[in-house]
């Protein structure tokens, strides 16, 4: 039997990376990424440009299975201020706590050994930061269970430190006055117990999307598509004449990119929004708007659009650049960029389903709370014992 590093789900979740497109960085005032190294240019140039295949479309073919899982962050470690590239010093650390957290996830440990305790386990050597969360505690995924990247992501051949390309590598300052859209809380049924917010378990539609297993967590399917930082960071994309189709494993979720068509009317915003796409030479150019409140993206949804660039750059890299756009909250546009990587390997199915039993579990834990309180506060007070 093995058992590898607990973590908490939500500490994953904010690991969430982001980026936008080097070419696209004057015009937005992102940071100028460093040249690709001499070694890979001089090798591009022996072998001539890359051409990009064709399908029987005679469209760039996009190829079909990729995957996004990374370590590099959507955001930019403060401590690196304005450095968008790793030294080999730092990917060799990096990448080498990988290798060690799956090592000591992969040792055998008693079967018979009591379940960890809230706080009460040694975290192994090796636990990445962002995985301490949970402590040991119930609740969190074996290392086993999980795939959040095992490499720095490269653009170009560059080790990034964030996926936003913007000059300090994090999301940029509002506009003065501008208040981002906050989805209203679910009008609580009953009084909820202490501690618990109002309307977060009264029911089902009190929860997440993603727990209700309706979308994924994060932004896998976005726009933008972004790692979740935890797993099933994988993508089909299926090519016809009129659209693409792109699938996400996580939570089977697919997305139409209508080609040459425009975009909605109806004031209906579907999930993932209405993607409209063309093809630019050898670039898939994708603009999305009519982006659902429940997938706002850092407060942005009425006034969204997110266009998005797909183009080959060579057999195993496809490059992905985004541009985020609401004038309602930022001055200018911004973004972020990063590499598909090929997933040798199908996008299965992911078997869940909004009836699970742990959302129902949930919502019955909720109303035995809200039982046991009533009772409590119906119990007639204890009279004095008499002198």
């Amino acid at each position: 039997m093995k058992r590898a590093v607990l973590f908490s789900v939500g500490a994953a979740l904010c690991a969430a990376p982001l980026i936008m497109p080097v070419s696209l960085q004057a015009a937005t005032a992102t940071a100028t990424p460093k040249a690709e190294p001499k070694a890979a240019t001089k090798a591009a140039t022996k072998a001539g440009p890359y051409k990009v295949p064709r399908n029987m479309y005679g469209q760039p073919d996009l190829g079909e299975t990729w995957s996004n899982a990374t370590l590099t962050p959507e955001a930019r470690p403060a401590a690196l201020a304005d450095r968008a590239v790793y030294t080999p010093q730092e990917v060799a650390r990096l990448e080498g706590a990988v290798v060690t957290e799956i090592e000591v996830g992969n040792r055998s440990v008693d079967p018979n050994a009591p379940p960890p305790t809230k706080g009460g386990d040694k975290l192994p050597e090796g636990t990445r930061p962002e995985f301490a969360a949970a402590g040991g505690a119930v609740g969190g995924y074996d290392r086993g269970w999980l795939d959040p990247g095992s490499t720095v992501m490269r653009v170009g051949g560059q080790p990034r430190t964030s996926i936003l390309t913007t000059p300090n590598g994090r999301p940029p300052a509002r506009k003065a006055g501008a208040v981002a859209a906050v989805a209203p809380p679910a009008p609580a049924r009953v009084a909820p117990p202490a501690g618990q917010r109002p309307g977060a378990f009264d029911n089902p539609e009190s929860r997440s999307a993603g727990e209700r297993c309706i979308s994924s967590f994060g932004r896998n399917a976005g726009p933008p598509m972004l790692s979740n930082g935890f797993y099933n960071n994988n993508y089909h994309i299926v090519q016809s004449r009129d659209s693409i189709a792109i699938e996400t494993e996580m939570v089977h979720d697919t997305r139409i990119v209508r080609l040459n068509g425009k975009h909605r009317t109806d004031g209906i915003r579907p999930y993932f929004g209405d993607s409209i796409g063309h093809w630019e030479g050898d670039t898939l150019v994708v603009e999305t708007t009519n982006i659902p409140q429940s997938q706002a993206y850092n407060g942005s949804w009425q006034n969204l659009t997110v266009t998005e660039k797909f183009t080959r750059v060579g057999p195993t890299r496809l490059l992905y650049q985004y541009v985020i756009n609401d004038p309602t909250l930022w001055d200018a546009p911004w973004g972020g960029e990063y590499e598909f990587t090929p997933l040798n390997g199908n996008v299965e199915e992911y078997a869940c389903h909004e009836g699970n039993y742990a959302l129902g579990n949930m919502l019955a834990g909720a109303r035995a709370e809200e039982e046991a309180a009533a009772k409590s506060a119906a119990a007639p007070a204890t009279a004095p014992a008499a002198r």
